[in-house]
């Protein structure tokens, strides 16, 4: 069984973004010369996410209008992880969305469904951000 290990790096510009990541991880794939096998993706902060859903702007607006309903922003005093910072949002944001995505692979190619892509979650943005890429395989 072979293995493929590869980091991808990002710079959100703002504090939150969804990444489509599906070339990213198809040129991964291909890299690794696997033909039947996983591709496991996860992100590498505990403020970011990786998830699989339909890239449409309508979805992710409405993704982020839910998120901050739900995990709310401001006002920061809420939140008791906030002393000295300002991301305990972004934390529950992650664990809502999920950490990771595993992808089956068959004939080279990622095994997906219609309409499905692969996104890297920023919750958290301002820096360097990564999410792992490992695929294991023939």
């Amino acid at each position: 069984m072979k293995s493929y290990r590869k980091e991808l790096w990002f710079n959100a510009s703002g504090r939150r973004a969804f990444i489509n990541i599906t070339p990213d991880v198809e040129k991964c794939l291909k890299e690794s010369g696997i033909r039947e096998g996983f591709v496991l993706c996860n992100a590498m902060h505990i403020t970011s996410s990786v998830f699989i859903n339909d890239d449409e702007s309508g979805l992710h607006h409405d993704y982020d209008v839910w998120l901050e309903k739900l995990a709310p922003h401001e006002p920061i005093s809420m939140y008791q992880h906030n002393i000295g910072e300002d991301n305990a949002d972004a934390h529950m944001k992650r664990q809502i969305m999920g950490r990771e995505v595993m992808i089956a692979v068959t004939g080279g190619k990622l095994d997906f469904g219609s309409w499905e892509q692969i996104f890297y979650g920023e919750f958290d943005g301002g820096r360097r951000k990564r999410a792992l890429v490992k695929i294991i395989g023939e």
